[in-house]
Formats: structure tokens, C-alpha cells, sequence
């Protein structure tokens, strides 16, 4: 149980940062990738480690196909194998449709879709091998809606996309012994916005409060356990039934 190895993108802070916890706590061997939060990645392996776990803090753009096969492989060489792939990384901007630029628009797909595939296709060979392995990718709660965004239009869309992917990579790697599914969190105190911004968002929740990380990681823990094995495909909304 000692050798089970995770790759967790934006696992520096916030949610990512939950999961890299709660596993250490199991004495998982977890890869925290970040792109710019060195300060925090490297708070969070000194974290895992006191936890029980071992660490490993790597920078890289997983928008980037090459950069995202080069994140994987150095993961499998340095404890040879990849048992969890947590894809937790993704811009975020708001702004008009049409005030939206090229590079704003494609940075969400590259950031929030474009990612998991780079990533997904890198880890599949080595599962295949074990027929056995998790992958977990970050939606959100109201993405299945197909709702007009008009203020976070392309990081909509590719988070729609996310849901469409991991069904997709679900019936591919079901014969392997693989899961892949998706968790979907709604407002969550992540330390990612004010918390006067969530505080106005409360009532717009039927649940009547903001979720925590610890309802985030609850879900993730359970797609990795056993009682999960026949879980596949799925998604999960943590959200307060907020997006529904």
C-alpha cells in the first residue's frame, strides 16, 4: 500500500493542495505540479512529507503536450509508476464574450480541457500495464446545464468539455481496470476568492452555506477507494445543489 503514487496538478493550494493532504495521511506518494505557485508547492511537500507521505514538487505548464508527457514521465522515473492522475489545474478569468481575446480564450482550453487529454494520454499506458489506475478530472457544477455564459464564456465551455472527456476516456479505460471521473464543485472556501465574494454567493445556495475543501476531498476519497471500483464515468457535484 506504501508504493500507491498520485500526480495531482494545481496541488500547490487550495483543493489540490486538500487532496495532497489527505493522501499523505495514508502515506500515499504524492507529485504536487504547479505552474507558479512555487512558494505554496513547496509548503505543501514539506506538509505531505510531515504527514507520513513523500513528496515531490515539480513546475510545469500542463497546457504545453511536451511539458505535460515530460511532468509524467519524470513522476514514473523517479518512483516508477503513476497510480492516481488528480487534474485539479485551470485558469479562471472573467470577462465578456466580446471583449474576450485570442490568447484569453485559447489559454481556458488549453488550461481546462486541453490539459487532461496531454495528460490522460500519458498515464494510460503504464495503468494499462498494472490494469489498474484512478484519473479524476475538475469540472463544475453547473457544466452539464449548457447554459449561456456570456462573462466566463470559453472556460464554460471547456469545463463542459471536461465532463464529455472524462466519459469518453471512462469507456476506453473500463477494460483496463481504470476509472476516470469527474467532481464538480460548486462555491467552495478554497481560498481563491474573498471571503466577502462567497459571503454574497450564500444565498444563491439551496444548502444556505459556502462548501469546504473537506467536502471536496470527501468526494475524491471515495472515487479512490474500493467501494468505488465500479464507479465509472460519473460526476459528482459538490455544490449545495447550487447549478442544478
Amino acid at each position: 500500500m506504501n508504493e500507491r503514487v498520485a500526480l495531482i496538478t494545481g496541488g500547490a493550494k487550495g483543493i489540490g493542495r486538500g487532496i495532497a493532504l489527505d493522501l499523505a495521511a495514508q502515506q500515499w506518494k504524492v507529485a504536487v505540479c504547479y505552474r507558479t505557485s512555487e512558494a505554496e508547492a513547496q509548503q505543501t511537500a514539506l506538509a505531505i512529507t510531515e504527514r507520513g507521505g513523500k513528496a515531490l514538487a515539480i513546475r510545469c505548464d500542463v497546457s504545453d503536450p511536451a511539458a505535460a508527457q515530460s511532468l509524467v514521465q519524470q513522476v514514473e522515473q523517479q518512483w516508477g509508476r503513476i497510480d492516481v492522475l488528480i487534474n485539479g489545474a485551470g485558469p479562471y478569468h472573467r470577462v465578456n464574450l466580446f471583449e474576450e481575446t485570442v490568447d484569453g480564450w485559447n489559454e481556458m482550453f488549453d488550461g481546462n480541457l486541453h490539459s487532461i487529454f496531454y495528460l490522460a494520454k500519458a498515464v494510460a499506458p503504464g495503468m494499462k500495464i498494472r490494469k489498474s489506475g484512478r484519473i479524476i478530472n475538475f469540472s463544475m457544477a453547473n457544466a452539464d446545464q449548457m447554459i449561456s455564459q456570456p462573462d466566463v464564456t470559453a472556460h464554460y465551455i471547456a469545463k463542459a468539455g471536461v465532463l464529455i472527456l472524462t466519459r469518453t476516456l471512462a469507456k476506453l479505460l473500463a477494460p483496463h481496470g481504470i476509472t476516470v471521473n469527474a467532481v464538480s464543485p460548486g462555491f467552495i472556501d478554497s481560498g481563491s476568492a474573498p471571503p466577502e465574494e462567497l459571503a454574497g454567493m450564500t444565498k444563491r445556495i439551496p444548502a444556505g452555506y459556502i462548501g469546504s475543501v473537506d467536502d471536496t476531498v470527501a468526494a475524491v476519497r471515495y472515487l479512490l477507494s474500493e467501494d468505488a471500483r465500479y464507479v465509472n464515468g460519473a460526476n459528482i457535484q459538490i455544490s449545495g445543489a447550487w447549478g442544478i
